[in-house]
């Protein structure tokens, strides 16, 4: 593992979202959530459609890297990265993904850190 200085996580913007609409992309395993981050709405795209229906998703407040630089997957572009724990080669111990979310009266926008 790699390691990073204090001022690389800084340049990361990670905010509260929480998910208006999902909905699975047919013939893929991929999600399209509608994420309210308080100022703004964003579109994501997430491969997340194997572990989660999208009715499981309305409602969730999640983390949310909102400074990434959107790019266009299967057709329909991503503005940002919900985290999760749980990645592709904890897969192979049994480990499926779970969405990182947040507790309590936190309001969508609140800056993560």
């Amino acid at each position: 593992m790699s390691e990073i200085t204090i001022d690389d996580f800084a340049k990361m913007d990670l905010r509260v979202g929480i998910v208006k609409e999902a909905e699975r992309i047919e013939g893929t395993k991929l999600l399209k959530l509608i994420v309210d981050l308080g100022t703004e709405t964003r579109q994501i795209i997430s491969g997340i459609a194997e572990y989660y229906t999208p009715q499981e998703l309305l409602g969730k407040k999640v983390v949310v890297i909102v400074n990434l630089k959107p790019r266009k997957i299967r057709g329909f572009e991503s503005q940002g990265m919900i985290l999760a724990a749980g990645c592709k080669e904890d897969e192979a111990k049994g480990i499926k993904p779970k969405i990182l979310t947040v507790d309590g009266e936190t309001p969508a926008g609140t800056k993560v850190c």
